[in-house]
């Protein structure tokens, strides 16, 4: 049985920091990409970040320069590091494995100005 689950979400000022983790059990981060995904009250689920299984990282626009993915292949857990919030990223985050169609429950990250 495959689980995603997120952790690392809460409330945090605006140009605050969060990591946000995605641990995997019964499905391996190293051979399959991974996607960070968000969805703000009344909007639709957009992506964030992604790593792929040889480590290629790719990011929206929004998140370029302020959020990084990563990976521990030894824990099969996906990070994201989150820098200099905004109340705009305000959002539900989700991990996501794109191949399988697998989604974490998700967890909440507010920002407040």
């Amino acid at each position: 049985q495959v689980q995603l689950v997120e952790s690392g979400g809460g409330l945090v000022q605006a140009g605050g920091s969060l990591r946000l983790s995605c641990a995997a059990s019964g499905y391996s981060f190293i051979v399959n990409d991974v996607g960070w995904y968000r969805q703000a009250p009344g909007k639709k689920r957009e992506l964030v970040a992604i790593i792929s299984s040889s480590g290629g990282t790719g990011y929206a626009d929004s998140a370029k320069g302020r959020f990084t993915i990563s990976r521990d292949n030894a824990k099969n857990i996906v990070y994201l590091q989150m820098n200099s919030l905004k109340p705009e990223d305000t959002a539900v985050y989700y991990c996501y494995a794109p191949k399988d169609d697998y989604w974490g429950q998700g967890t909440q990250v507010t920002v407040s100005s």
